[in-house]
């Protein structure tokens, strides 16, 4: 009977490290895209507001996306890397065909998305055994930022880049429905700026100090989500595959203020330059939303 389980483990380690190679060919492009994610570097990017024992819970392995200290040894798949994890893995995988009863490993929770602080090759036994959901014992630490499955080392750059916007604004608090994401980098800079400009002017409008709080607020309510409304109840994204209302709002707040110099000074508002914007830079054969948008300037 041992020689029979030897042969059997041996030969899923053997198909797993096939998938690891595989996946490895399918990602040379981007090699982020294949990699597990480092939990020091999500600590080391992300504003930690504080940590929740969350004790056992069942947990879906495709969210397991990241380990604390073994990442090197497994790709995004937990599918593993190389020859040293294999007596290891064995283990766990004769254990597995045999029925026995494994501790729950140990996760960290962060968003949507999981690492694993014990339990490394448990994880990466039960997705080459395809098995759906684990029993965990977790651990969440709280951000401000969204994490989901699908999150590479790049997209964690511009996560870092959410995360301190969030902190300087304090926009998570002030506004907890707000999600502002971008898919390049320079983004929350540029962010600033509008938002430094906004309380600069709305200083002088109503000629007194305007703390950074209520700036913050205002701009969300007054300049952000006007272009957003704009942006969702025309479907313009369907114009822009793979963007965000995030970046709508940066190209098109970008157009307008070039309007305005344009007309000699004069705001064109949100829907006008939303228009124009996706008239001039938008998939070509989507003539539905600005005739959608035209239609808006005529009621207005």
């Amino acid at each position: 009977m041992s020689s029979f389980f030897d042969s059997l483990t041996n030969e899923d380690f053997l198909r797993a490290r096939r998938q690891a190679f595989v996946s490895r060919l399918m990602s040379l492009l981007d090699p982020s895209s294949n990699a597990l994610l480092p939990l020091e570097e999500v600590r080391a990017r992300l504003n930690i507001r504080g940590q929740h024992y969350l004790g056992l819970r069942t947990v879906p392995l495709d969210q397991i996306v990241g380990s604390e200290g073994r990442y090197h040894d497994f790709d995004r798949r937990f599918a593993p890397l190389h020859e040293k994890t294999k007596y290891r893995w064995r283990s766990i995988d004769k254990a597995h065909h045999q029925s026995v009863n494994l501790p729950a490993v140990e996760l960290y929770k962060i968003g949507d998305i999981y690492f694993v602080k014990d339990g490394n090759h448990r994880v990466s036994v039960a997705r080459q055994q395809g098995v759906q959901d684990i029993d965990a014992i977790v651990t969440e630490l709280v951000v401000d930022v969204p994490l989901e499955r699908d999150l590479s080392l790049r997209d964690l750059i511009i996560k870092e880049e959410y995360s301190d916007f969030l902190d300087w604004t304090n926009l998570a608090a002030l506004r907890p429905q707000q999600r502002i994401e971008f898919t390049e980098l320079g983004g929350y800079l540029e962010l600033i700026r509008h938002v430094n400009a906004h309380r600069y002017f709305l200083g002088l409008e109503q000629d007194r100090p305007v703390d950074l709080d209520e700036a913050v607020g205002n701009w969300y309510d007054n300049v952000y989500l006007p272009v957003v409304q704009v942006v969702r109840e025309e479907n313009v994204l369907n114009a822009f595959p793979g963007r965000t209302e995030a970046d709508l709002y940066r190209w098109i707040m970008e157009h307008r203020w070039y309007m305005r110099e344009r007309n000699g000074g004069a705001d064109p508002g949100p829907v006008l330059a939303a228009t124009e914007y996706v008239r001039l830079f938008g998939r070509k054969n989507l003539v539905q939303i600005t005739e959608s948008l035209l239609r808006r300037l005529r009621v207005r």
